[in-house]
């Protein structure tokens, strides 16, 4: 019997876990597995998606940004095969309009990475939502953002450059000048 029994059960409560971090969501699976959750795990939208149909879960945790669609377009998705399930919205972009986003579309919190299990937990587990909580004090810096930012269109435009430059609107040289800099810190 879990910890945590969802009300006329026996069985442990089923967690979907719907991240594009593979080494994260291994560490979570093993991590809620030890806290009395059966754990599935995808590492896209659509593959939470189709866990969620095949075995509709109690709990989903959701990256907010993943390849293809993101956590907040999975969110109503999930809350349509099950109103009652609790949905925590991960990211480690976060800003207060994706929090109130995450909110207004169904989710039951809002977490920042880096998060442990035991931030998870308490965050799919709590009642209420403090908005002012929600987003640290020392958010990323608008270079850190950009910089993370070009990272992840250079990564969905395979390396290529001048693709990447097109994407983001920016002439080629002024792209690789850019990347030559080491990413900000924070």
């Amino acid at each position: 019997m879990s910890e945590h029994p969802i009300e006329g059960e026996e069985q442990q409560p089923h967690l979907l876990l719907v991240d594009d971090d593979t080494t994260f969501t291994r560490v979570m699976m093993r991590a809620m597995t030890r806290r009395g959750f059966r754990v599935s795990c995808a590492s896209s939208a659509e593959g939470g998606l189709e866990l969620a149909v095949q075995d509709v879960p109690d709990y989903a945790v959701l990256d907010l940004k993943m390849e293809g669609d993101s956590g907040l377009v999975l969110l109503p998705k999930l809350l349509e095969l099950d109103n009652e399930m609790r949905v925590l919205i991960l990211t480690g972009y976060s800003s207060i309009a994706t929090a109130v986003e995450a909110i207004k579309r169904g989710a039951c919190n809002y977490l920042c990475k880096p998060a442990d299990a035991d931030d998870v937990l308490t965050a799919l587990l709590s009642e209420h939502v403090d908005l002012n909580s929600l987003v640290p004090d020392n958010p990323m810096s608008v270079d850190r953002l950009q910089w993370e930012h070009i990272q992840r269109v250079l990564s969905e435009n395979d390396g290529n450059i001048s693709a990447t430059a097109r994407a983001l609107g920016m002439h080629r040289r002024t792209l690789q000048r850019k990347l030559q800099k080491r990413p900000v810190r924070r």
